[in-house]
Formats: structure tokens, C-alpha cells, sequence
């Protein structure tokens, strides 16, 4: 089994930026511990034979046809915007440009 002392789960969080009390520090160390024995499990039963997966079960790409529903009136759509001029929305000036 493999293990991390308190001191490890200790430097680890201090690299992280992360306060952890004391009694978080004993917990995630025997956690830590659990991941890295499931890892370890995981890496011995992988061989060189073994083809590369990025998902457990094949995923198919679903795709639909891409059709044209209906459409909103423009007029409708700038009626209810706050400012509109030339067919378009008119927004505040952000960049400062003339």
C-alpha cells in the first residue's frame, strides 16, 4: 500500500497555495494514498499491447441535418432593443475609437 506522510500532503498543499488544518492534512494523506495504490493498480494490468483509449466505451459523433427553421422579423427584434439605428443594435463605445 502505497502511503504519504503528513509532511508530503504538507509541502504538496504549501505549492498549492492551500490551507489545510491539521486533521485535513492526516485525512488527505491516507486519500492520497488510496489514488495512488488505484493508479498503481491500473498501471500494472497496462501493457505495451494495450491500445490507447481517450473514453472507456466507443463514442459516435450524432450529426443532424442543418435546417432553416423560422426566422424573426428583423423590425420585430430591433423594436425591442434599447437603441437601434441602420438595421443594427447600437451599443456603447468601448475601445475609444473615432
Amino acid at each position: 500500500m502505497s502511503t504519504f506522510t503528513n509532511e508530503e500532503v504538507r509541502y504538496l498543499a504549501q505549492l498549492a497555495h492551500i490551507a489545510l488544518t491539521e486533521e485535513e492534512i492526516s485525512k488527505m494523506a491516507s486519500e492520497l494514498g488510496v489514488i495512488a495504490d488505484s493508479v498503481a493498480k491500473v498501471a500494472s494490468i497496462v501493457d505495451a499491447q494495450t491500445p490507447s483509449t481517450s473514453h472507456p466505451i466507443p463514442l459516435v459523433n450524432v450529426m443532424r441535418e442543418d435546417v432553416v427553421g423560422e426566422l424573426l422579423d428583423r423590425e420585430e427584434v430591433l423594436a425591442s432593443a434599447p437603441v437601434a439605428e441602420s438595421g443594427q443594435f447600437m451599443v456603447p463605445q468601448i475601445l475609444g475609437e473615432d
